[in-house]
Formats: structure tokens, C-alpha cells, sequence
């Protein structure tokens, strides 16, 4: 599984909230950025800002790649619990498809916003409310979401995301269900997509269950039938 490639594929999903949301911000004028959990760069590397930007991961070898990607960040290896700034360090400081990975949101978000002025969560899912067409691929997202509870994540994290900014002392100044161009896939997406199918379900599910659902996704492609909708939540707010 090349994950950044997944990386990408949500990076272009949330591009259109993302111009927005770092517009209102005030990211043109900003002296200091970072995200948090910025792994491979996706995010980093289409920023276009005169700020000095940073970017801090628990994975040396996302970093490592991150160097690459955008290699004009200053990147250094860290705990989002502890994020190792003083307070007040950064104008903007945001994350992006992370807090659902991580065991306590409120206290990283309370670190996010020790450490910034304006703290953005750019896309956090919530997989109770996922959609899948025709009702016989159900499973299908069934099997995922319990995938992920096991490595740990909490997919229904999206619709949390507005009362952990709220425990965190955060006026929210916007918030809620983002738009995504997650629906509108082209076969190379969806390509993308069953590789994440794959390596999530690899040692959960048998191959021969995961090439049924498979089978019922292409026939569902060639009517026309086919639909996922994941939603996805953002919120921020001034400190």
C-alpha cells in the first residue's frame, strides 16, 4: 500500500474547504504554520504562503518522504500530545484526517491551541453515517469501520469534532459537514480506494469475501448504481 498516494487522494478531496478555510484564517498574512501529523506531505506541499511552515509526525519514515514532498517545511519527529513549541509559537496550526487516529483529541487539540492563535481540523470522518450503494455492499463499510476500531482509531470521530474544540477552550468560528469530491471518482480513485479496502481488510477478512464485494462494486460502476459518502467534518476556531 503507497500511502501517500492515499494521502493525495484525501488531499484532493478536502482542496476546495482547504482554500477556504485558509483564506479565512488569514494564511496570506501568517509568519508561522504547522500541521500536525503532517505524514507524507500532501498537504504541505501544495501550501502557497509567504509563512514559514512546519510540520511534525511520530513516523520518521512519513518524515523522511515529507522531506521530498515539500521540501521547503521545517520538519522535525514529535508527539502531537506534546508538541514541542512554545505557546503562541504559530498563526495557524491544523491537521488533517488525524485526530481520529489519536487516544485523547481533546488533549491534542488542547495542545494545538496552547501552541496557536487559530487551530484548524481540516477533515475528521465519521463512519456511523457512511453510505454505501447498493445496500449489498453495507458490509463492505461494516467490515471497514470495524477494521479501523481494532488499529485503534475511532471512525466515528467527525461528528465529535465541534464539542472537542469546545472542551479544548476554542471559539469556534465555523464548523460542520464538509462538501467533498469523494463521490465523484474516476477509476483510477477507485483503484486507489480498493488497495485501502485491501490493506485494511487483509488479515480480517478472506480474499475470496473481499473479491465478492469487489465483483458487486464494478457490476454496481457499470449500472450506474454505485455510491459511497463517508461524512466529513471541519471545524476552527481563534484561541
Amino acid at each position: 500500500m503507497n500511502w501517500h498516494t492515499r494521502y493525495l487522494q484525501q488531499a484532493n478531496w478536502t482542496r476546495s474547504l482547504r482554500h477556504y478555510v485558509f483564506e479565512q484564517a488569514g494564511l496570506n498574512t501568517a509568519s508561522r504554520v504547522l500541521e500536525v501529523g503532517c505524514g507524507t506531505g500532501a498537504i504541505l506541499r501544495e501550501m502557497n504562503t509567504p509563512a514559514a511552515l512546519h510540520g511534525l509526525d511520530l513516523d520518521p519514515f512519513a518524515l523522511t518522504e515529507c522531506r521530498t514532498h515539500a521540501p521547503a517545511a521545517s520538519l522535525i519527529y514529535g508527539d502531537a500530545n506534546a508538541l514541542p513549541y512554545p505557546e503562541k509559537s504559530f498563526d495557524i496550526v491544523f491537521c488533517h484526517f488525524l485526530l481520529l487516529w489519536v487516544d485523547n483529541p481533546v488533549q491534542v487539540v488542547c495542545e494545538m491551541a496552547r501552541v496557536g492563535r487559530s487551530v484548524l481540523a481540516l477533515a475528521e470522518p465519521d463512519y456511523g453515517h457512511r453510505v454505501d450503494e447498493p445496500v449489498e455492499l453495507r458490509t463492505l463499510g461494516e467490515w471497514q469501520t470495524q477494521s479501523l476500531m481494532r488499529r485503534g482509531a475511532n471512525p466515528l470521530f467527525g461528528g465529535l469534532l465541534a464539542e472537542t474544540f469546545f472542551q479544548a477552550g476554542i471559539e469556534i468560528i465555523e464548523s460542520g459537514p464538509i462538501q467533498t469530491s469523494e463521490e465523484k471518482r474516476s477509476k483510477k480513485d477507485w483503484e486507489d480506494e480498493w488497495e485501502v479496502f485491501q490493506a485494511d481488510l487483509a488479515d480480517e477478512v478472506p480474499p475470496e469475501e473481499i473479491q465478492k464485494m469487489k465483483t458487486l462494486h464494478e457490476e454496481a460502476c457499470r449500472r450506474g448504481g454505485r455510491r459511497l459518502h463517508i461524512p466529513t467534518y471541519f471545524a476552527w476556531g481563534n484561541t
